[in-house]
C-alpha cells in the first residue's frame, strides 16, 4: 500500500526519522519545515494524510489547519504536538483536524494512524460531492437532484477530475494530460467539445450552473458562491 502524505515539522532530526520509517512501510512523505511552505504544498497537492505540528514557524499548525479547510480541502489531518492538555486536543479539533498524537510517540502508532486515517478516506471517496451532484465510484452512477444522468466515457473522466479539485480550478493542461496520454494529445477543440457535451448532461436541464469556464485559466465546478 503506498500513498502521499505531506509532514509539515520544524525538528528537522524528528523528521528525517519519521521519513526514514515512513519509506520502509511503502509511504511517500513530503516535508515542510514551516506552516507557511507546508500550507502551499497542502493546496497544491492530493495528499492522502497531512501531518502537522502545531508550533510551527511563520503560520502555526492550528492555523495552517482551519486555513486549508477554508479552502474546500477534505483531507485527514492529524497533529502531531507535545501538548497533551484536553484544551489543546480540543482546540485541534475544533480547527479541523481527524487525529491527534502526542509527542513522544511511537513510529509503528504513527504508521497505524495514519494508515487508519488513509482506509477511512479511501471508503469515503468512493462518493465525490458537489452541492446536488453526487458521483458514486462503486456504483459508476452519477444523479444530480436524484435524476441521474447518462455520461460517455470522456465526459465522466472529465467530471471525475473536475469534482475531485472541487473548488479548486482545473487547467485544461491537467484534463488533457490526466484523460489522453502523451504524445496522443489531441487539439484543444477536442477538449471544448467534451466539456460542451458535459454542460448539456450535468447543467442545461437545471436552472444552477454548477461548471464555470475561467477565460485563459481552465474550468472549476462548484455551487455558486460557495
Amino acid at each position: 500500500m503506498t500513498f502521499n502524505t505531506l509532514l509539515v515539522e520544524d525538528n528537522v532530526s524528528l523528521a528525517q526519522t519519521v521519513i526514514a520509517y515512513f519509506d520502509l512501510e511503502g509511504i511517500d512523505c513530503d516535508y515542510a519545515s514551516n506552516g507557511s511552505q507546508g500550507l502551499e504544498l497542502a493546496l497544491l497537492n492530493d495528499y492522502q494524510v497531512i501531518l502537522l505540528d502545531i508550533n510551527l514557524p511563520r503560520i502555526n499548525g492550528l492555523e495552517v489547519c482551519e486555513m486549508i479547510r477554508k479552502q474546500g480541502v477534505d483531507i485527514p489531518v492529524m497533529m502531531l504536538t507535545a501538548r497533551d492538555s484536553l484544551e489543546d486536543k480540543l482546540a485541534g479539533f475544533d480547527a479541523g483536524t481527524d487525529d491527534y498524537l502526542v509527542k513522544p510517540f511511537e513510529l509503528s502508532e504513527l504508521v497505524a494512524r495514519v494508515k487508519a486515517l488513509f482506509n477511512r478516506r479511501s471508503l469515503h471517496s468512493m462518493k465525490l460531492e458537489v452541492g446536488p451532484l453526487v458521483m458514486d465510484l462503486s456504483l459508476k452512477t452519477i444523479c444530480r437532484e436524484g435524476q441521474k444522468l447518462k455520461l460517455t466515457p470522456t465526459c465522466w473522466k472529465l467530471l471525475e477530475i473536475l469534482m475531485r479539485e472541487s473548488p479548486n480550478l482545473v487547467s485544461r493542461e491537467k484534463m488533457q494530460n490526466t484523460i489522453w496520454n502523451e504524445p496522443d494529445l489531441p487539439e484543444s477543440d477536442v477538449l471544448k467539445v467534451h466539456l460542451y457535451k458535459l454542460r448539456q448532461q450535468v447543467d442545461k436541464p437545471f436552472s444552477i450552473k454548477l461548471i464555470q469556464t475561467v477565460s485563459s485559466h481552465g474550468v472549476v465546478i462548484r455551487v455558486p458562491n460557495d
